[in-house]
């Protein structure tokens, strides 16, 4: 990642926005189970929100180079992923809607969203069939010439609780792939009902809800992009998700790092060879990872990476979090396991790291098919 002066101060900023307005919060959002609405809307004023979305829908006209920035620094400053998870929700909601350049679209979801206003979304993810796109059922039949009626559920969804809109996986048509369409249903809109508030092992400041529609009536001029082609615009946006959460991992291990070095030498156990080969191991993994995350990304933002090469990325980084994060538990000892202190939160945080934007397996087949293609 080049340094620039651009950069250089994004990250000061970045850095004395998570001093000032994260980290000395996270236990209690941990407790309260979400970050509250007025975080969302201090980062915008404070220039931190749509920072890879262009100035002309709202955004901040950066890279995504920038968006990483934002994100290391939340994890280094004493943030977690969770908090990324909850504070960058609208990463995942609002680009399909972006890309498909629906100029209503655009002022009614993401203007506001961008500015801290409104919450959105992304609703895939189903009961019975996970995150198989192209086996969901949530259906939305076509009711005239303005509405489409909904029906179905959906779980697992990161900030489903406090989001204002869904940007939500529907089936239109047949059973394939060109049966997926992209709605956007209003949290409001009548049959629209949070089912459960979920509890989870970690990111527990990051609100996750199961969802269902009972008979939702949902304007036409809310689709977005072309009918049948949701499953289209969901691949594509998959790949920014997956090395957003690259980031996190890699991120996440850099500062258990840095807090597993201070621990060992106050207590002076630094002294012992087996302690620092572990903390040599640790900083090697997480170099390693960041490096390798970051050379990805400049490729995939220029165009010359593949889903194999993010694949790669991914699964990269969580293997060396995983590793990172147990060894800063072991290494804090008796104190390591204690609920309120950081690096068991980041231990538990970082499990869903290889579950979501894609498992680790999901991946791993990505980057055999790439393999043995032509074989």
């Amino acid at each position: 990642m080049s340094v620039t002066d651009e950069t250089r101060l994004l990250r000061e900023a970045a850095r004395a926005f998570v001093a000032r307005e994260i980290a000395p919060h996270v236990e209690e959002w941990e407790r309260a189970g979400e970050v509250p609405r007025e975080l969302h809307r201090r980062a915008a004023a404070a220039g931190l929100l749509g920072l890879d979305f262009p100035e002309e829908v709202g955004g901040q006209g950066g890279t995504f180079e920038h968006a990483m920035v934002l994100t290391e620094e939340i994890l280094l400053g004493g943030g977690s992923s969770g908090v990324c998870a909850a504070l960058l929700t609208h990463g995942i909601s609002i680009p399909h809607i972006v890309a498909a350049g629906d100029p209503r679209q655009i002022d009614r979801f993401v203007r506001p969203t961008l500015a801290g206003e409104k919450i959105g979304a992304l609703a895939v993810t189903e009961p019975g069939g996970g995150s198989n796109v192209a086996a969901l059922t949530t259906s939305a039949r076509r009711e005239g010439d303005h509405h489409f009626v909904v029906n179905g559920a959906k779980t697992y969804i990161t900030s489903g609780v406090r989001a204002d809109f869904l940007t939500t996986a529907v089936r239109t048509g047949g059973a394939a792939h060109d049966g997926v369409s992209l709605l956007v249903i209003e949290k409001e809109t009548p049959g629209v009902t949070v089912s459960r508030r979920l509890d989870k092992m970690g990111w527990l400041c990051s609100d996750t809800a199961e969802l269902s529609f009972a008979d939702v009536r949902v304007p036409v001029e809310n689709l977005v992009g072309e009918e049948g082609t949701g499953f289209v615009q969901i691949m594509r946006h998959f790949e920014s998700e997956r090395l957003g959460m690259a980031v996190q991992a890699y991120a996440t291990a850099q500062r258990c790092v840095d807090l597993t070095l201070a621990w060992t030498s106050e207590r002076g156990l630094t002294d012992k060879q087996v302690v620092r080969h572990k903390l040599a191991e640790m900083a090697r993994q997480t170099v390693v990872a960041r490096e390798y995350v970051r050379a990805v990304a400049r490729r995939w933002e220029a165009g010359e990476a593949d889903r194999a090469d993010v694949a790669m990325a991914k699964n990269t980084a969580v293997s060396a979090c995983e590793f990172v994060v147990h060894e800063a538990v072991q290494l804090h000892g008796g104190l390591g396991f204690m609920r309120g202190v950081e690096v068991e939160r980041h231990y538990r945080d970082a499990r869903v790291l290889g579950i979501g934007g894609g498992a680790n397996e999901v991946l791993n087949d990505l980057i055999a098919k790439r393999l043995l293609r032509g074989r």
